[in-house]
């Protein structure tokens, strides 16, 4: 059983391929070099290119994600990207019980996950200032890269601005009184997690799972440990909605062959 899951972001395309249950191919490709060099539209559907992918013939595909409302990918079924992400953490965690935080390019989730059903959740995706795109524009002000100011936490500078846009003039404000690179970059990853924070503790349990680009973010990574007991980071944070949406094709596809 060959089940394609593809995630659909604002910037790339996630493509999971499980092969009778085990992850065989997980890879993330720019959004731009997937519809020009894997996919081409007709009839206002997507038709993507699996042999271009690697993928050869696989017997369903099931999308989701950010472009998943006006992009439909030909034959393949479209599922809520709030499901695709809670099976994806149950794939790639097997636990039953937790908190799910996932911090996109252009938002965040935090949804609670008891005995593996989603029981409750908070999207955040009206405001740039409180995903991953706020980071890559602040550490642009500071002339750094994201690897440079994702390891710094230590002794942040306050940056209280709640708006990303205006939270550039803030920075730009402290980096004229004289702080530090490595503080400015603490304060950024602090600014993000504060606006975070609150939602997180809203459907807290003693486990968080973390995925999504910001997963990779050592800093954040620092300040939710040291309010959750155990953060679990899965071996695909980015790539976790697609696989949650091939997983969730196979016990479909098993469910039926039990029926």
């Amino acid at each position: 059983m060959r089940t394609l899951g593809i995630d659909i972001g604002s910037r790339a395309v996630k493509i999971a391929l499980l092969i009778d249950g085990v992850l065989e191919k997980a890879e993330i490709i720019s959004t731009m070099k997937f519809y020009r060099d894997f996919s081409k539209t007709v009839d206002g559907e997507v038709m993507v290119n699996l042999d271009a992918l690697g993928l050869g013939e696989v017997n369903q595909v099931i999308s989701t994600g950010y472009g998943r409302n006006n992009i439909q990918v030909a034959g393949a079924k479209v599922i809520n990207e709030l499901k695709a992400h809670v099976y994806g953490a149950l794939y790639q965690t097997k636990l039953e019980n937790f908190t799910l935080l996932d911090i996109g390019g252009q938002d965040f989730k935090v949804i609670k996950v008891e005995n593996s059903i989603m029981t409750d959740m908070i999207l955040n995706d009206k405001c740039a200032a409180s995903s991953g795109r706020y980071l890559e524009n602040m550490a642009a002000v500071l002339e750094i890269s994201l690897d440079e100011l994702k390891k710094e936490y230590v002794n942040p500078v306050q940056l209280n601005t709640t708006c990303a846009v205006f939270g550039e003039s803030e920075l730009i404000g402290q980096i004229a009184l004289g702080h530090t690179t490595s503080r400015l970059a603490a304060g950024i990853n602090y600014s993000l997690y504060k606006r975070i924070k609150p939602q997180i503790q809203k459907l807290k349990s003693k486990v968080l799972v973390l995925t999504g680009g910001v997963a990779q973010n050592e800093a954040i990574i620092h300040y939710l440990k040291e309010d959750f007991a155990e953060v679990v980071i899965p071996e695909y944070p980015q790539i976790n909605g697609a696989i949650g949406c091939g997983y969730l094709g196979l016990i479909k596809e098993r469910k039926i062959g039990n029926a």
